[in-house]
């Protein structure tokens, strides 16, 4: 049977719950160089346009083996699935952080249980934008891990040390919520199964700093009845500049029978933006049984107007012309006198 090989990268990103908070994939960290890891578990730089920064990173082997590694910096994302935190390949085009920092050692050997501190600059250009421009340190582990069987998948690993770099110069929060939906899941039968529904939505944002954003989701019905109000949590804890995350929230128990709208309400560090959608929900059987309805009542319309056209008509008589044939005109003689003129 072919072999379909497919790489996939795997990126550790997010801090795990331990003292050190260095980003681990139990085989290997990355974290910067400072007096304790604790206390600086991210790199955070400022630095103002065509300025150049100067910092160390980490790489810590886990594994009594000694280990290769490629290091190079990379542009931060958030991912389409569900707006986490991720950076680039290092096969993909950078345009910010991954251009701007340069390792001093694209490619290093450690030693089992042993450690290598790696110097980088950070060279911001002139013409940079203000604001926040993600990003990370990537220690990627070039072996392919390539699997058996009929389908194999080749996997590599890598970790990376985020690091969040804020340009000087204006900035502006903002966000929006954008193209809100909602789709309902409704029972055969009215009153015969859970019914419920599905709001997604995009949350974009079109600011220039990293924010932490909070949604707020409100539905109301008829006669403007509270349906629903929570705040979510299903979102990214971090939506960075420029981005833009397409999210749903699941709403068990939404109405069978109701006309309204659905509101969400996306706030975070001094900006707040509005967007809603309105919503019919209708059983099934309902529906089929009004279109059954209307589709006969148009039925019996169109006949009920057409025998009435043909009550209208008159009729043609048993010997008379019928209607709209000439009738014929008989001319009687002008009658003569038969006495003679008098004289």
């Amino acid at each position: 049977m072919r072999k379909l090989y497919v790489l996939l990268l795997s990126l550790l990103l997010t801090a795990l719950a331990t003292p050190s908070h260095a980003a681990d994939n139990g085989s290997w960290s990355v974290y910067p160089v400072s007096g304790s890891v604790a206390e600086r578990p991210y790199f955070y730089l400022f630095a103002d346009p065509g300025q150049t920064i100067e910092d160390k990173v980490v790489v810590v082997n886990k594994t009594a083996e000694p280990m290769t590694f490629r290091l190079y910096s990379a542009d931060a994302y958030n991912t389409a699935r569900d707006g986490g935190f991720a950076v680039r390949t290092v096969k993909e085009k950078m345009r910010g952080v991954g251009v701007w920092a340069k390792p001093a050692k694209s490619r290093i050997k450690v030693p089992g249980h042993g450690k290598v501190t790696v110097p980088f600059t950070l060279k911001v250009p002139d013409g940079a934008e203000p604001g926040d421009h993600p990003g990370a340190i990537v220690a990627l582990d070039e072996r392919v891990d390539r699997g058996d069987g009929s389908v194999a998948l080749g996997v590599q690993r890598a970790v990376a040390a985020r690091l969040y770099l804020r340009v000087g110069g204006p900035t502006l929060p903002a966000i929006s919520v954008e193209d809100v939906r909602v789709a309902h899941h409704q029972p055969l039968v009215p009153g015969f199964g859970d019914s419920a529904a599905t709001v997604s939505y995009t949350l974009h944002n079109t600011g220039n700093l990293t924010l932490n954003p909070k949604v707020e989701l409100r539905a109301t019905g008829l006669f403007g009845r509270t349906l629903l109000a929570r705040d979510l949590t299903r979102i990214p804890s971090e939506l960075l500049p420029g981005q833009r995350v397409r999210l749903s929230e699941p709403w068990k128990g939404a109405p069978q029978l109701d006309w309204g709208e659905v509101t969400l309400t996306a706030s975070a560090e001094d900006t707040r933006e509005s967007a809603g959608a309105s919503f019919f929900a209708l059983p099934w059987l309902v529906a089929v049984v009004l279109l059954v309805v209307v589709a006969v009542g148009v039925v019996l319309l169109i006949r009920a107007r057409r025998a009435r056209a043909g009550s209208r008509r008159p009729r043609r008589g048993a010997g008379g012309p019928a209607a709209g044939e000439p009738r014929a005109v008989r001319r009687e003689p002008a009658a003569v006198s038969s006495r003679a003129p008098r004289r």
